[in-house]
């Protein structure tokens, strides 16, 4: 039997974990990015729907990652399809819908309604008589039967019904909520 030594120790405190020899150096990957030292523990593919990776430190990591773009190399129309395909397969996060970003700071309205309130012209703070009147006052000056022939003004005419559309589905949806 072995005879126990001061590296061999399963004394407390703990200083490796259970398995782990002393005697072993440990492997460390380095950081991919040319002269960085740290150790590099961050996977970042090489590019689009490649296998390989890159191994960056965090700093590097968020650098690669502030510069880089999902979608390069699609049209608009590959990109808008992609993008819908990936919501449409994101199910499992509808349980955390609550925690959605981009809200107006608490949490009290989705990104589908900010853009909403953004083509009324309205603030984020907005309660729903206020967008009663902007969306009645804007369907005033943009109406078809207002404007015949102005093209411009029925795209923004249909702009601010689908505005409203979304603002008074999120309202019914508030009233109806059972409180908690």
């Amino acid at each position: 039997m072995a005879r126990a030594t001061r590296r061999d120790d399963w004394g407390f405190p703990r200083w490796r974990a259970y398995g782990e020899s002393s005697r072993e150096a440990a492997k460390v990957r380095l950081c991919d990015r040319h002269g960085c030292t740290e150790p590099g523990n961050c996977p970042a593919p090489k590019s689009p729907n490649s296998p390989e990776r890159w191994y960056f430190c965090q700093e590097h990591a968020g650098e690669y990652n502030r510069g880089w773009n999902y979608f390069e190399g699609l049209s608009a129309e590959e990109a808008a399809e992609r993008e819908a395909a990936e919501t449409r397969t994101a199910d499992g996060y509808t349980t955390s819908r609550h925690q959605q970003w981009a809200g107006s700071g608490d949490g009290s309205r989705s990104r589908d309604e900010l853009r909403a309130l953004e083509v009324l012209d309205l603030e984020v703070d907005a309660d729903f008589d206020a967008v009663r009147l902007a969306w009645r006052r804007l369907a005033k000056q943009n109406h078809p039967d207002v404007r015949p022939g102005d093209t411009d003004a029925a795209a923004r005419f249909q702009a601010i019904q689908a505005a409203y559309d979304v603002l008074r589905v999120a309202e019914e949806q508030r009233q109806w909520k059972p409180a908690q």
